[in-house]
């Protein structure tokens, strides 16, 4: 085509410079164009380098999924993508929904874990049921399940699910935390071993961490528990005492981060992990159901000024209580959006206190929101959404 051979006229260093700044969507319609630019922008050096040029800039939108019952115990999940344009605290949709396909039954929806992203992926699973798929793109790829069961008379349980990436080995993994536990009636009592599967993209397989040398603490679920930081994926775990239990995607070992000394579980509290200001946060929040004490039951934001080091936590917000399911996410670093108990999404404005109720809603316990810059990351083997009716 004459414009291929217009293109090939140009310096690399040109058209670069050109396509570095266009958005997923006008890329993805130039692959259509030619084999030329199908191979150009399929390329992993293009890829990586408009990911980090993405990074740079203030592109982000708002994934948020929740879910609707259709009938009987099935139901149907949905993803819109929303942003808030020049007006922060309103959000409005910058793309048609998309359904998102197979997790259907009540557990997926309420308990389910929306996981990521990381390099413009997400991971969303059941813990028996794993998609994982970049919303940019509108592909996905149903992962094959785990193949590691339990020894006779005992059970395996998952209790926590991660998805990052190993920088040395250039490769993404899904990470599974299990216990083999003794059958009912004795399944609470008799914790045999703790295993850890690991599931890594490239080649489409699993395996289990061998020589796991150390006692894993019971790792706690929340709808924002589960975060991707600095290499090392974290997740709430409780011993004697409350911790973060951190683990580093690429050396396959695992850290104990200790909570501030105001956190514990006994105080009915629960808990979320988010990145504020390039720090890893905590959010500690009343146990949603019970009756909220107002002289007590604060929401507490915490910061980590120095990652790893237990004594940089610093106090930063200190929240009037309020009856919420659990909080989201953090927006533009000032936006605290949570979900009510009746399934609406709220927003806490944390520097002016201002409440807000959007027209966004959904089946009780089924939101979840990410913040999400978008990417050309490839999936193998994938599948394309269709967008919701």
């Amino acid at each position: 085509m004459m414009a291929d051979g217009v293109v090939k006229k140009l310096s690399k260093d040109v058209v670069n410079n050109i396509t570095l700044k266009l958005p997923v969507k006008s890329l993805l319609r130039f692959k259509c164009v030619s084999q030329f630019w199908y191979a150009y922008i399929q390329s992993w050096a293009f890829i990586i380098l408009h990911r980090n040029c993405a990074s740079s800039v203030n592109d982000e939108i708002i994934l948020f999924k929740r879910s609707f019952k259709e009938e009987h115990d099935h139901f149907k999940s949905i993803m819109s993508f929303l942003s808030s344009g020049h007006d922060i605290n309103d959000f409005h949709h910058v793309s048609p929904d998309l359904e998102v396909p197979y997790l259907t039954n009540t557990t997926s929806c309420t308990s389910h874990r929306f996981i990521g992203p990381c390099h413009g992926i997400i991971v969303l699973t059941d813990k028996v049921t794993t998609v994982l798929f970049n919303p940019a793109t509108r592909n996905y790829r149903l992962l094959k399940p785990s193949p590691f069961g339990s020894p006779l008379g005992f059970h395996r349980s998952i209790n926590g699910i991660a998805f990052g990436f190993d920088s040395i080995a250039n490769e993404y993994k899904i990470v599974r935390l299990a216990e083999i536990r003794g059958e009912p009636p004795f399944y609470c009592y008799t914790v045999r071993e703790w295993r850890v599967e690991v599931y890594e993209l490239s080649i489409d397989s699993w395996r289990e961490v061998e020589n796991v040398d150390q006692q894993l603490p019971y790792v706690h679920w929340y709808p924002c528990a589960e975060l991707f930081y600095k290499g090392t994926s974290h997740w709430f775990g409780s011993t004697n005492t409350v911790v973060i239990l951190g683990f580093d995607m690429s050396t396959e070992t695992f850290r104990n981060i200790k909570m501030p000394n105001t956190c514990h579980f006994k105080d009915r509290k629960c808990y979320g992990l988010v990145v504020l200001n390039e720090s890893l946060t905590l959010i500690c929040y009343p146990y949603p159901g019970c009756e909220i004490d107002p002289a007590i039951d604060f929401m507490e934001i915490w910061i980590m000024k120095e990652y790893g080091v237990n004594d940089s936590w610093n106090k930063e917000y200190t929240i009037v209580p309020r009856a919420i399911e659990s909080p989201l996410a953090i927006w533009k670093n000032h936006l605290l959006l949570l979900q009510s108990i009746t399934g609406h999404l709220i927003s806490y404005n944390l520097n002016s206190d201002e409440i807000k109720e959007f027209n966004l809603h959904g089946w009780p316990k089924s939101l979840r929101v990410k913040s999400y810059k978008e990417s050309l990351t490839l999936i193998p083997k994938e599948s394309e959404f269709n967008t919701a009716q």
